[in-house]
Order: C-alpha cells, then structure tokens, then sequence
C-alpha cells in the first residue's frame, strides 16, 4: 500500500488503500487546505515529475530541493561535520538518485527537523539510509502524522548531537519549533539553521518571526523575546533559513537581535 503525501503541506502519512480523509497540518490554523481541495500524491507518482537539486550554500553545506517546487518549496540541507552528515529539514521527494548522491557525499548519520511542516517524507528519508535516527522535540509529537521507531523525541532546551551541532528549542511557530547550531560552520564563527523559525527576510539583513506565514498570524512579544533569548547564548555569524539562498552572511547575531527588537516595536507601538 502506498503513503500519501498531502500536496499543500507535503507530509507523508501511513500506508493506506485510500488517500485519508483529510491533512490535520493543513486544517490546523497555521497552515492552510489548498483553494482546490485537498490533493494528495503518492511518492511514486511524484518521482516521475519531480527532481531533487544539489546545490552549495556554504563551505561543508548542501541544499538539496525539489524542482518543480512540491507542497511549501523549502530546502533541506546536508549539513558536512567531521563526525558524520546531519539532514536538517526535510523534503517530500527521496529517490535513488538523491539517495547515491548523498552517499557520494558522505551518506547520513542523523535527521533533524525544525518543525511539523518540514516533516514530510522523513521516514521514508530515514529508511533510504538505513534507519538513522529522526529527532524531533516532543512538544510537536501530536503533529507527527507517521509514526516510526526511528524517530527519537528529545524534551530539554537544547540537545548535543555530534561535530559540534547542537539542536535549541525556541518554540513560537510551533511550540518544539527548534533550530540547529553548528559551531564549526564558517571556519569556527558559527552558524545557525533556522527554517522559517528565525524566518530570513527578502532583505537579507533581516529576520521576522511568525505564528503563522501564509495566514498572517503574528507571534507575541513574549514568544520573540524568548526565541531571541534561545540563541542568544551561542557563537554564530551566518544564518540559513528555510530556502534557497534565504542566508544572513554576516553579523548574524546582530540581526537576530536587532529583528527581535524591531518586531517587538512594530507590534507594541
């Protein structure tokens, strides 16, 4: 039987006959039912019209997205450390051909994910190699419409993982939304992975942060202040959002702090 994928979202859902009923990421307010229903797909289905592209985003770090675009358009990346690859984020789209060029760059040791939107096919990720560990902040385990033993729910504040990533909670899009840091990225300055919890703005200069982008939900002051705060204790230079080229190059720090700032005023005034 096949896992249906949603086409808005582009979660992955259990072996089924039947497409299901409905995609509760979607009904839920953050996120939206397409204006033409709910449309599903089956994995197979999308190999035959989709490619994942590889392209660098920085020194040790790969994007890899689907062309044309599948359900939300966001990037994962390969993130390269010297013990071993981190998946950060996820897509919808695993073939055979992205599976062998992500061995001929290293394979996988780990996945992680920065919130339930970028859950997609992360099981069927996990599986292409060989099971590594998926791991996902409890806090959003409500939100996990696949179910697998490989996926590993972590309950603190931040999480070691190994080469020098650590994994943060900073909650405010979703309440586990959490971020990656990798303290040798840029030659040792630090870097940090943020799907669209620390969103990158189209000036690149800065940040924004929201409960909810496609509908306009703004986060509290409270929320910001505490995502601000998260990631206030680590080193990092760059910042990588949750698309193509969606990157802060420099004074990353700074314009975590300085958008938190903005935001807040903007909302408050």
């Amino acid at each position: 039987m096949p896992n249906y994928i949603c086409l808005t979202c582009g979660t992955q859902y259990p072996e089924s006959e039947t497409s299901p009923t409905a995609c509760p990421i979607c009904q839920d307010e953050r996120q939206y039912v397409g204006w033409g229903g709910q449309q599903w797909a089956t994995l197979s289905e999308l190999q035959t019209k989709h490619k994942n592209e590889f392209r660098p985003q920085g020194e040790g770090i790969t994007g890899i997205g689907s062309s044309p675009k599948i359900a939300i358009g966001q990037r994962a990346l390969l993130v390269q450390t010297a013990e071993g690859n981190l998946l950060w984020d996820c897509v919808s789209l695993i073939d055979d051909e992205t599976a062998q060029k992500v061995k001929n760059l290293g394979g996988l040791r780990a996945i992680a994910i920065s919130h339930p939107h970028f859950y997609s096919s992360m099981v069927a990720w996990s599986r292409a190699f060989g099971g590594v560990p998926i791991y996902l902040h409890e806090d959003n385990r409500a939100w996990v419409m696949r179910p697998a033993p490989e996926i590993v729910f972590w309950q603190s504040e931040t999480l070691a993982l190994f080469g020098g990533l650590t994994l943060i909670r900073c909650g405010g899009h979703f309440d586990g939304s959490t971020v990656a840091h990798w303290q040798a990225a840029e030659r040792g300055a630090g870097a940090i992975f943020t799907g669209d919890t620390i969103n990158v703005a189209q000036d690149r200069r800065w940040l924004s942060f929201m409960k909810s982008f496609p509908n306009d939900i703004p986060l509290p002051a409270r929320a910001v202040r505490h995502i601000a705060a998260s990631v206030e204790p680590f080193a990092f230079d760059k910042i990588y959002g949750g698309w193509w080229d969606a990157i802060v190059s420099e004074d990353g720090k700074a314009a975590v702090k300085r958008s938190a700032e903005r935001y807040i005023r903007a909302i408050t005034d």
